[in-house]
């Protein structure tokens, strides 16, 4: 699945199925095809992300590489969407 998520106060953000359902999770809400953040709901979800971002950037080993994507970067453009929304009073969308 693609999650295209989506408000009146900023750009669409869209992400695989796999980090979007991570990034709900990390907010709090089950994966599903539709759903929406409201506003009340937005800075505990920011928040969170914040918060799961700061434990996911704990130094790696020293000798283990990491060519993979962090979080900070896949949930970055969510983080400014709510962020955005918040400040609008609106809600963030995705499925409808």
């Amino acid at each position: 699945m693609i999650y295209k998520f989506k408000s009146p106060a900023d750009g669409d953000v869209i992400m695989l199925g796999d980090n979007g359902d991570q990034l709900l999770r990390l907010i709090g809400h089950e994966p599903a095809a539709k759903g929406i953040i409201e506003p009340a709901q937005m800075a505990a979800a920011i928040a969170a992300l914040e918060a799961a971002v700061a434990a996911d950037e704990a130094p790696p080993a020293a000798d283990a590489p990491d060519d993979s994507v962090a979080l900070r970067q896949r949930v970055w453009p969510m983080v400014e969407m709510l962020r955005r929304s918040l400040a609008a009073d609106v809600p963030v969308v995705w499925g409808v």
